[in-house]
């Protein structure tokens, strides 16, 4: 993957005091740890407010994650799309079908250390079922599925369990949802 503000070594500890600092004053604690895996799929969720990223992006940095993450391409745009870049994102055309699956799978193979967080509600928008892209690029890659969560309901952001699909998507689907049964997001509704 590319350079980004976690590998900038006096910034990436600026932003981690920073990150600390802001959570403490926002109410907000991180709990878990990052796992001695070097390659996985972060899922966080639920994701249902912009206020996400900069928890998330906070809980990163405090948590000491050099977390790649999907972001629309529109974010990548003329003047801020290099910064959006550098801050770890990744632009998808979900305007078109552009195989981003077998492009990030094909990502996990170039690098020894990947982590790529991934919502998996595909929005912001509360929704009743999960695009299944993060699935099948764990699959596709043989790396786990790392339950990521930021709950508004105690202020906690974190890492959870380490999840190895068995194959059975039905299945695994099911026992990765019920991780998330008592986290709340910012908005139920």
């Amino acid at each position: 993957m590319y350079y980004t503000v976690f590998d900038t070594p006096v910034i990436r500890t600026i932003a981690r005091c920073f990150s600390v600092f802001m959570l403490k004053v926002m109410g907000w604690r991180t709990a878990g740890r990052l796992p001695d895996i070097p390659r996985f799929v972060l899922i966080v969720a639920p994701h249902t407010s912009n206020w996400d990223f900069l928890i998330g992006f906070f809980a990163a940095f405090a948590l000491r994650a050099k977390v790649y993450w999907m972001g629309k391409a529109s974010l990548f745009r003329f003047p801020f799309g290099s910064v959006v870049k550098w801050m770890g994102g990744i632009p998808i055309d979900r305007s078109k079908s552009n195989d981003t699956v077998k492009q990030t799978i094909a990502q996990f193979f170039r690098h020894e250390k990947l982590i790529i967080a991934i919502p998996p509600s595909g929005t912001r928008k509360r929704v009743k079922e999960w695009k299944t892209g993060f699935y099948y690029i764990s699959r596709g890659a043989g790396v786990p599925i790392v339950l990521g969560f930021i709950n508004y309901k105690n202020r906690t952001a974190g890492f959870g369990p380490v999840y190895v699909p068995v194959g059975d998507i039905e299945t695994d689907m099911r026992e990765i949802q019920a991780y998330y049964a008592d986290i709340q997001g910012r908005y139920t509704a």
